[in-house]
């Protein structure tokens, strides 16, 4: 096939097939097929967007064409597959457990299952259509279970997200395009293999979750839920069995740690065993709602477009010697409450597939470092739960909301603007300088000033603020070697909570990563 690059077309235009015609050389009859590989937006212009694509052309007399053209924007399509096969399925009597079933535990599994090795997984949370009516009943009232909950249970965190399925990560051996496909297998939406930006929303991801799930059941996977990984132990330096529900004893001489960014009892018992790990850098910050028309004006230069989906932005900026930014931005979406543990609060963001709410969100968070909070392997934690408890008691219980122009004034928010706050959970009117450290919030200030120069009304006095966002990704890296295993032989940590990934794409990257070293180890 043919690869093109940097083909550009108006929004409203559907003749594609004209213009790779076109840039070819080539009548519409010589054209067999064509495959989208990229495609974006070119936004510079507000009265002329653009969509980017690359393509892949399937054509009639292929060498010809290609003599004919002098582009370094045409060339022969490169090899881009993901190519790590075994052909026969194993017989290995090692069966691996992984503790978590987010994106990371479930594509470990995935391919483990797939290559005949039979995993277990174990979950501390329910299965994720049980989850749903869990996590539902706790923002009505507030009625709140540690262990089944936005952050634990089947799917993980980011089955309460937008869905968001991009990476800036270097993929040379085709890992990301591999979750990808897996997630197109299992009923995500094809253009997720295209797109620059794409995202299936909370709705669609638990769709693809329960398909994944049933997947590795049928090849002889099993998984077990509400079940929590409460000790490991440990002969000479290498991992023998494991303990679940601080009762049950399972033999295990494989342990592949999913455990996600917020399994503080879990890290806890790591370290009494001895297991290798530090602290990392993170951020924290709030999340901040606009009118979804707003950022579309900006972004596209109108407020709606049958040919586009709801505008999305990314923001940085530099205050204090630390970065400010704007993560997992949500258009169209809902802010959510996302607590873990008790008398503690956490937001997040949320969209469907469809970005279909009035406002737009977006965390805006502040990095920390070791030097912020201590260089002790917990104290990432600690720091994050100091903040989560201020957050919980300003806001009685429920999410804190603050307009923008009462947080510069640092006075307690009494009354809303245009802007209405669209949250899952429950909401009190506060006073957010009340849970940060003075540095954090000067630097909040200062960026959304520096923004608002940016998206014009990103700084206006009525836009919401809401906290605490403080799981932006895991405050803890437990060490592993070149094979990915951990000073205790036999456990391998994987994925966000480990702290080697930061989101879907990565996380499920990693666990596939993970599995294609315990194959090749024990086939």
């Amino acid at each position: 096939m043919i690869r093109i690059r940097q083909v550009k077309l108006p929004i409203s235009s559907d003749e594609l097939s004209k213009k790779v015609a076109k840039i070819l050389n080539i009548s519409l009859d010589d054209i067999i097929k064509i495959r989208i590989v990229k495609k974006s937006i070119d936004a510079r212009e507000k009265k002329n967007l653009l969509f980017v694509y690359e393509l892949d052309v399937e054509v009639k007399n292929e060498q010809k064409t290609l003599r004919r053209c002098h582009s370094k924007d045409i060339l022969l399509s490169p090899s881009e597959e993901y190519k790590f096969v075994i052909s026969n399925k194993t017989t290995s009597k090692e069966r691996p457990i992984i503790v978590g079933s987010g994106p990371a535990g479930l594509y470990c599994a995935y391919l483990l299952a797939e290559y005949g090795f039979n995993p277990l997984i174990i979950e501390r949370g329910e299965k994720v259509e049980d989850r749903v009516k869990t996590i539902e009943e706790f923002w009505q009232n507030n009625k709140l279970n540690p262990e089944s909950n936005v952050q634990f249970g089947e799917g993980g965190a980011g089955t309460f997200s937008d869905g968001k399925l991009n990476t800036s990560i270097k993929d040379k051996e085709n890992r990301i395009k591999k979750v990808l496909e897996i997630f197109v297998e299992n009923g995500a939406p094809e253009e997720i293999l295209y797109e620059a930006k794409p995202h299936i929303g909370t709705d669609i991801l638990r769709v693809v979750i329960k398909n994944i799930r049933e997947r590795i059941l049928n090849w002889g996977g099993e998984i077990r839920y509400n079940t929590k990984l409460t000790n490991i132990e440990i002969n000479n330096n290498k991992v023998t069995s494991i303990e679940v529900n601080n009762i049950i004893k399972i033999p295990c001489n494989i342990l592949v740690l999913a455990i996600g960014h917020s399994a503080r009892d879990t890290f806890e018992m790591l370290l009494k065993n001895k297991l290798d790990m530090q602290p990392k850098s993170f951020a924290v910050g709030i999340r901040i709602e606009h009118p979804q028309k707003m950022i579309n004006k900006s972004q596209y230069g109108m407020e709606a477009s049958p040919y586009l989906t709801p505008a999305s932005y990314k923001l940085t900026y530099q205050a204090n010697n630390r970065g400010i930014y704007s993560f997992c931005m949500c258009p169209g979406g809902y802010v959510i409450n996302s607590s873990s543990e008790k008398n503690r609060l956490v937001v997040n963001g949320m969209s469907n597939y469809a970005r279909e709410s009035a406002n737009a969100n977006s965390a805006l968070v502040v990095t920390v470092t070791p030097k912020d909070f201590g260089n002790n392997p917990l104290d990432g934690i600690k720091f994050q739960r100091e903040l989560e408890e201020k957050a919980y008691k300003i806001g009685k219980g429920n999410i804190p909301l603050q307009t923008y122009i009462d947080y510069k004034n640092n006075v307690k928010t009494e009354k809303l603007g245009n802007v209405l706050p669209i949250v899952k959970g429950n909401y009190t009117l506060s006073n957010l300088n009340e849970i940060f450290p003075e540095y954090i919030n000067f630097s909040l200030k200062e960026a959304i000033e520096n923004f608002g120069k940016k998206i014009n009304g990103y700084n206006r006095d009525d836009c919401l603020l809401l906290g605490v966002e403080s799981r932006t990704s895991s405050p803890v890296r437990i060490l592993r070697n070149d094979e990915l295993e951990s000073n205790i032989k036999g456990i391998y940590p994987c994925g966000e909570g480990a702290g080697y990934a930061g989101g879907i794409t990565t996380s499920a990257a990693d666990g596939i990563k993970v599995a294609e070293k315990i194959a090749k180890k024990y086939y």
